[in-house]
């Protein structure tokens, strides 16, 4: 498969409203993804065989919006608190209590700011850092992996 053929393929898959389209012809496997504006093309290849032309794989990237931009200029200042691990995020220790922090919630370090689930284990996090909570970045009872941002705090 050429590159001109490759090329076409993401046209037609972009064109054709697809989210994802998976192709594998002998050695090569290639995988369209198409969603909110941007393609993400994935290809897989052999290693090449002797007096075999190589082929350069086409790639795409998302450009950073302005809005993405002004996000992390606002942010900058304040220091944001991760998960630790992956699993599901609660704000509360149990349905009928208070959340552990609000925005404008005074943390200290050593505060729990949350509890999060992983294999049936409740997990207590603990700010590393003192502060007033500015912005929760998790909704309640989501998922959520190793190093998602999980609150922002101002340190001043």
């Amino acid at each position: 498969m050429d590159i001109k053929e490759i090329q076409n393929l993401i046209k037609f898959v972009a064109k054709s409203g697809a989210s994802e389209v998976k192709l594998e012809i002998k050695d090569v496997k290639i995988t369209i993804k198409t969603g909110s504006g941007a393609t993400e093309t994935t290809i897989v290849q052999a290693a090449p065989m002797q007096g075999m032309p190589q082929v350069a794989a086409p790639t795409t990237t998302t450009p950073v919006t302005q809005q993405s931009a002004q996000a992390v200029g606002e942010d900058s200042n304040y220091i944001t608190i991760k998960s630790p691990i992956i699993g599901t995020f609660y704000r509360k220790p149990s349905p009928d209590k208070p959340n552990f922090a609000e925005v404008g919630t005074e943390v200290n370090i050593g505060d729990t700011v949350c509890v999060i689930e992983a294999m049936k284990l409740f997990n207590e996090i603990e700010s590393e850092i003192s502060g007033k909570i500015v912005k929760v970045l998790v909704d309640d009872s989501s998922p959520v992996e190793f190093d998602q941002p999980l609150f922002l705090v101002d340190p001043s």
